[in-house]
């Protein structure tokens, strides 16, 4: 009792920021189930978000401020989906993985160059970043807010994609991409849409991190999306529940290396874990085993 009382916060943090991986990891994995690619821009996204929230609540109010970045998050996914990916459908695997490289470090250096690459304060949201004491422990309630809101929108997801027509669609295209289009499904919707959600989920992700972490640099959501890409292979890339899982694992397990005094090897951690899954298990925990057609 006394081990968990001493390490509350550590393990509360780990929830938190395992929630936070886990709405970034979602957009990696819905993106790979369906186009097969790892959208390396997504990470980058989510600090546009960021910078979307600390910009537009210098010139308006809160309540108009952070549904707008939401918004502008989600057409900025649409529109990187339309130019940098859209085009390429047809072109080689690996020439769409090398747009998205492309489109990374253009947003990288966008942002660099709107920002000076001075750091930015994030705004305080109230409510969110307001402190609480639980069990002795105080810790802001984002921190507690995120896991329940994490498992909350990760329900509405699957209820959309088990009982919707736009949630069929993706799962046939994500099962037999040429089958889907040739039974008539509208596959650039399809994509859009999964783009759409992915960069919705990023926004509301960016909120939650940077309300914790405030400090907000154009290479601020670099290693929050490297982790929420090793949670989606960790869990096995494809499966949202997976991505969600994974996410949570290496959030808990990345503070409880702090709280032993192992902070040093904490995001070697992730890494190291990453390795560990493709070595003994490379479909990760819920990924099912492909078979190649021939």
């Amino acid at each position: 009792m006394d081990f968990i009382q001493a390490n509350l916060p550590y393990l509360l943090a780990g929830i938190s920021v395992g929630g936070q991986y886990a709405l970034i990891s979602i957009g990696y994995t819905m993106v790979y189930g369906i186009l097969r690619l790892i959208n390396f821009a997504h990470g980058d996204i989510f600090t546009v978000a960021a910078f979307f929230a600390v910009y537009l609540s210098a010139t308006m109010p809160l309540i108009v401020s952070l549904p707008l970045t939401v918004v502008l998050t989600v057409v900025l996914g649409f529109v990187v989906e339309r130019v940098a990916y859209a085009p390429l459908r047809e072109a080689p695997r690996m020439s769409i993985m090398i747009s998205a490289i492309g489109v990374s470090y253009l947003l990288q250096n966008l942002m660099w160059y709107i920002t000076g690459g001075l750091a930015k304060q994030y705004v305080t949201i109230p409510w969110i970043s307001s402190s609480v004491t639980l069990w002795g422990t105080t810790t802001k309630m984002v921190t507690l807010v995120t896991p329940v809101l994490t498992i909350i929108l990760v329900v509405v997801l699957v209820q959309l994609i088990n009982h919707t027509k736009i949630g069929m669609a993706m799962r046939a295209v994500s099962k037999d991409f040429e089958t889907a289009k040739l039974m008539g499904i509208k596959i650039d919707a399809v994509i859009s849409i999964t783009f759409v959600i992915g960069s919705f989920l990023a926004a509301v992700g960016s909120m939650l991190y940077f309300s914790n972490y405030t400090a907000v640099t154009p290479l601020a959501g670099a290693m929050p999306g490297l982790k929420a890409f090793v949670a989606a292979v960790f869990g096995g890339i494809g499966s949202i529940p997976g991505a969600v899982v994974g996410a949570f694992i290496i959030g808990i397990s990345e503070n409880l290396l702090k709280a032993v005094g192992l902070t040093a090897f904490s995001d070697a951690f992730t890494f190291a874990l990453l390795i560990f899954v493709l070595v003994f298990k490379p479909t990760g925990l819920f990924g099912e085993a492909t078979t190649d057609k021939v």
